[in-house]
């Protein structure tokens, strides 16, 4: 699909205009096309061809011409025009995590800073230190932040990596020759940030296969090709293997490539204490083969329940698998809605009405409205009066709509003294309160949590969002002591957030089970800005998944009466 292409080009336009000091508000048009292309499930050509464009919600008209354009020729002229007036390394270093964009236009100026190599030998000569409104502090997050930057390189994101997948799958099966085809490796286990992507394919004809894969639309060089292994190179670099496999040894080799390597090597030492033998072409005792077909069979064979993939990370599973204890994971169809969606009232594109009947068609019961307040002025935060008005909207609407009902909620802002962003008389008209965290990341590990706890005693908190702050690839985890969060949320019976927006995927799979082993629930939000994004749901469900939780441990498996009570 083009739709990442076009999201790339918008986002690197937005930050060339900000090197150079143009309009916020252009700026942002274009920072908000992007991230809506990217997280659109339909293909943006598709849309085209059916005249829609301008109909996808948030995208103006000078956007849509630029979109026309790309699909039309392959280029943006207003992109080729104005990245010759910035160096390609430049651009990059707004990637780094502390350093924004009058940063950068102050070090390339009085430092001649071109890339990230400059950046660091900048450094490690104490040089960076010595300009004026940075000294040693900053100097110390921006190393902290080229380390952040350098790890995450090689690395995509799972919310870029899964719909490319997908539309791989989808093309893979447009041929007869292929009876199966399922990713493998890390996107299987639903990591959060993914390397290489592995495909296992069987059919009838191998070579056919592997021919049909190479000539994939978004192809930009073809690495290697063979008659049971093909590999690409698709968009940004991303490689994209395909392993041809006998139908005999398919469930195996989906073991075998799946991973973890760590659970696999604790797998195969329990194979061989037992007598057994595991690889990619099955389970053998001596020379006979005794599974291999299906995954579940290499499990079978050693007496133990099937193990999900977003459980494979050696953390105990195979133990309690062994004692017949293994949880029952989480499962998409037990959603029934999304605590966490944004509306026209603030950043978001669509109005509570479409909101609405989006969800509706998802078979959801339920979805909470949860605007920003009102000192988040860069999203367009809600005054009092705005959210009363908000309130009083999403009350017609639920007397007219049948088959789902708006929750009336507002994402609250955490003051720096640790109080809310608006008063109790207009919290208690409301149904769901989530408290978050928007200023003051830097601040130390006392303040922080200290904050944050303060903010749970208000007696109207429902879920507290975003917990450890840390978007992926993009900025750590702020300095909060999230053991103390969670017993404080288990005290107050405040439910934790797993934030299933992309980047942020945030509480992880680790601070998930930490919270599930603390008695305390869990709420999965989208934090969806317009209706194409509440697909994202899955990865919320992912995360839980990897933190072993259960349908009773999270809320969005509520009906509505049981929700409001729990509310209550």
């Amino acid at each position: 699909m083009k739709n990442h292409e076009i999201a790339v080009i918008f986002e690197h336009i937005a930050d060339i205009l900000e090197l150079k000091g143009e309009n916020i508000f252009k700026i942002s048009a274009y920072r908000k096309a992007s991230r809506i292309l990217k997280d659109l499930a339909s293909d943006i050509e598709e849309i085209d061809k059916q005249g829609k464009l301008k109909e996808i919600a948030g995208i103006g008209s000078g956007m849509t011409e630029k979109i026309e354009e790309f699909i039309k020729t392959g280029k943006i002229e207003r992109y080729e025009e104005i990245k010759k007036e910035v160096p390609d390394g430049l651009v990059g270093l707004l990637s780094v995590p502390g350093l924004g964009p009058k940063g950068v236009s102050k070090i390339n100026r009085e430092l001649g800073i071109k890339n990230i190599d400059d950046l660091k030998k900048a450094i490690s000569d104490g040089k960076l230190r010595e300009l004026e409104g940075f000294g040693e502090k900053k100097e110390e997050n921006i190393l902290r932040g080229v380390e952040v930057f350098e790890s995450s390189k090689g690395r995509i994101n799972l919310g870029l990596a899964y719909p490319l997948v997908e539309n791989i799958l989808g093309y893979l099966f447009k041929i007869k020759e292929i009876k199966k085809a399922v990713p493998a490796g890390s996107l299987r286990r639903m990591q959060e940030t993914i390397g290489d992507i592995d495909i296992l394919v069987t059919g009838s004809n191998g070579p056919e296969i592997i021919e049909h894969f190479k000539k994939y639309p978004g192809v930009k060089e073809v690495l290697a090709s063979g008659e049971t292994k093909g590999s690409i190179r698709v968009e940004d670099g991303i490689q994209v293997d395909l392993r041809f496999v006998p139908e005999e040894s398919f469930g195996s080799a989906l073991q075998y490539f799946t991973g973890s390597k760590n659970h696999n090597i604790k797998l195969r030492d329990m194979a061989k204490k037992a007598g057994f033998k595991i690889n990619e072409y099955g389970i053998f005792r001596d020379d006979v083969k005794l599974g291999g077909k299906k995954e579940e069979e290499i499990y079978k064979v050693l007496g133990l329940p099937f193990i999900p993939p977003e459980m494979r990370e050696d953390r105990g599973e195979i133990e309690i698998a062994v004692k017949g204890r293994m949880p029952e994971l989480l499962e998409h169809k037990n959603i029934r809605g999304d605590f966490h969606v944004h509306s026209r009232y603030s950043d978001g594109s669509n109005s509570l009405r479409e909101i609405a009947e989006t969800g509706r068609k998802m078979g959801y019961e339920y979805i909470a409205i949860t605007d920003h307040s009102q000192s988040l002025h860069i999203a367009h935060g809600l005054k009092p009066e705005k959210l009363e008005e908000q309130i009083e909207e999403i009350n017609t609407i639920n007397k007219e709509i049948t088959g789902i009902k708006l929750l009336k909620g507002s994402e609250v802002n955490i003051k720096s003294d640790g109080t809310l962003d608006l008063q109790d008389n207009l919290l208690k008209k409301l149904d769901i309160v989530i408290a978050s965290i928007h200023s003051g990341f830097k601040e130390d590990e006392d303040m922080l949590t200290g904050r944050v706890l303060d903010a749970m005693d208000n007696p109207y908190v429902s879920i507290f969002a975003h917990p450890t702050g840390r978007l992926i690839g993009e900025r750590d985890a702020y300095h909060i002591n999230i053991e103390k969060v969670i017993k404080k949320a288990k005290e107050k019976n405040i439910a934790l957030e797993i934030n299933a927006y992309y980047t942020r995927l945030d509480l992880n799979d680790i601070n998930s089970r930490r919270a599930k082993e603390a008695g305390v629930k869990l709420a999965i939000g989208t934090d969806a800005h317009n209706t194409e994004q509440l697909w994202m749901m899955k990865f919320g469900v992912s995360v839980a998944r990897r933190g072993w939780l259960e349908k009773k441990d999270v809320l969005n498996t509520f009906n509505l009466k049981d929700l409001k009570n729990w509310l209550k």
